[in-house]
C-alpha cells in the first residue's frame, strides 16, 4: 500500500505550471529582444559560444528537481504487509433518516445537517470500534458496510441527502431489520443500532423490529431530531415551504412517544437532539458501557520511508545541472571529428 505521511506538501506541485509558464514567457521575450538586433542566423554566427539548448536543459533539470522535492517533503511510504490485528471494541450501525421532514430547521442548521454533524462527532470519538451506515426514508439501504475505516465513513456521510431515496416515508422498521443483518458474524462482540430520526413513522413495525434485534443481543438506541412544536419543511432553492393538497403549509413534529417506544423495545436509550452536544455525549457514554470484545481488523503495517531514492535522484539532477555550462565549452572548440573524417575520405 502506498501513502504520503504529509500529503499537504503535494500542493506545492501546483506552483510548477506557473514556474514553467514564467520561464517560457521570459524565453520568448529574450528571443524577441535578440531579433531586434538583427537576423537570428547572423547573430548566432557572431556568438559562436552561445548555446541555444543548454539553458533549456538546465531549467528543466531544476524544474524536475523542484517537483521531486515537493514529493520528498510529502514523505512517500509503502506498506510492506497486511496484518490482521485484534482490538477491543464494539460494532455500531447508524440508521439515518433522510426523509424530506429532516430538512426542517427547528434544529439548526437543519435536522439532517445536525444529525450528520452528530454522526461525525460520534465517529471521531471511536478508536477500536467498527461502524456502518444505513440511510432510510420510504426504503432503507446500506450506505456504508460495517468497517473500521473512519475516514471513509465521514466521506460517505458528506454525500448523504434526501435525493438518495426517491420513495418518501419513514421506514424505521425496515432500517432496523437491515441494520440487524449488517453486523459481522463474529461472536462475543457488543452490537448497537443507533436510529437518528424525527419519529414520523409511516410504515409501522418499528417497535417490533427493535424488540427482535434486542432478542439477538443488539441494543437499539434512538436519537430524536427536532422539536415537539414542529417546523415547516423548506423547499430547496426557494423561499417557500412544502404544502399539502389544500395549499396549507406542512408542519413536521418530533414524535417523541414513537422514539421512546422504539428505544424501550430495543433495550436502548432515547435522547433528544437539540442545538447542544448533549446527545452525542449521552450516546457515546452508552456505547462505552457495552461489553467490548476483540474485533479483528486488517491493517497495513511497517510503512517504510521511500524518500532516500527520491533524494538521490534530486541530487543527481542538480549535479548534472551544475556540470552543464550555459555556453559551449571552449576546450572542445577546435575538435572537429566529422571534418577530419571528410578530409580522410577525400584523400582516399
Amino acid at each position: 500500500m502506498f501513502r504520503f505521511e504529509e500529503p499537504t506538501y503535494l500542493y506545492l506541485l501546483l506552483l510548477l505550471p506557473l514556474l514553467a509558464a514564467f520561464y517560457l514567457y521570459s524565453n520568448y521575450r529574450r528571443r524577441k529582444a535578440i531579433r531586434k538586433f538583427g537576423d537570428p542566423v547572423l547573430m548566432a554566427q557572431l556568438m559562436p559560444d552561445v548555446s541555444k539548448y543548454r539553458p533549456d536543459v538546465k531549467f528543466w533539470l531544476v524544474f524536475a528537481a523542484i517537483g521531486l522535492f515537493a514529493v520528498l517533503l510529502a514523505r512517500p511510504q509503502f506498506g510492506s504487509k497486511l496484518e490482521t490485528v485484534k482490538r477491543q471494541g464494539v460494532e455500531v450501525m447508524i440508521a439515518l433518516d433522510i426523509s424530506n421532514s429532516m430538512l426542517a430547521q427547528d434544529v439548526q442548521p437543519s435536522r439532517l445537517e445536525k444529525a450528520k454533524r452528530l454522526v461525525a462527532q460520534l465517529v471521531d470519538k471511536m478508536e477500536n470500534d467498527k461502524v456502518g451506515m444505513i440511510v432510510f426514508a420510504g426504503d432503507a439501504f446500506t450506505q456504508l458496510p460495517i468497517t473500521s475505516d473512519y475516514i471513509s465513513a465521514k466521506m460517505f456521510l458528506e454525500s448523504i441527502n434526501p435525493s438518495l431515496i426517491s420513495k418518501q416515508g419513514t421506514a424505521i422498521g425496515a432500517a432496523i431489520n437491515l441494520a440487524t443483518r449488517s453486523f459481522t458474524p463474529q461472536e462475543g462482540v457488543g452490537r448497537a443500532v443507533i436510529v437518528i430520526t424525527d419519529g414520523e413513522n409511516h410504515e409501522g413495525g418499528a417497535a417490533e423490529a427493535a424488540k427482535a434485534a434486542a432478542e439477538k443481543g443488539i441494543q437499539v438506541n434512538v436519537l430524536g431530531v427536532g422539536m415537539p412544536d414542529g417546523a415547516p419543511i423548506p423547499v430547496e432553492g426557494t423561499n417557500d415551504f412544502r404544502r399539502d393538497r389544500d395549499g396549507n403549509v406542512v408542519v413536521t413534529r418530533l414524535n417523541e412517544q414513537m422514539c421512546q417506544e422504539i428505544a424501550q423495545a430495543g433495550d436502548g436509550i432515547y435522547v433528544r437532539v437539540d442545538n447542544s452536544n448533549a446527545a452525542q455525549k449521552a450516546i457515546t457514554q452508552e456505547i462505552n458501557k457495552m461489553a467490548k470484545a476483540d474485533v479483528e481488523t486488517q491493517v497495513y503495517t511497517e510503512f517504510n520511508e521511500q524518500f532516500q531514492a527520491i533524494a538521490w535522484i534530486i541530487l543527481l539532477l542538480l549535479l548534472v545541472e551544475m556540470l552543464i555550462l550555459e555556453r559551449k565549452n571552449p576546450l572542445f572548440r577546435n575538435i572537429h571529428l566529422f571534418k577530419k573524417e571528410e578530409r580522410y575520405d577525400d584523400e582516399k
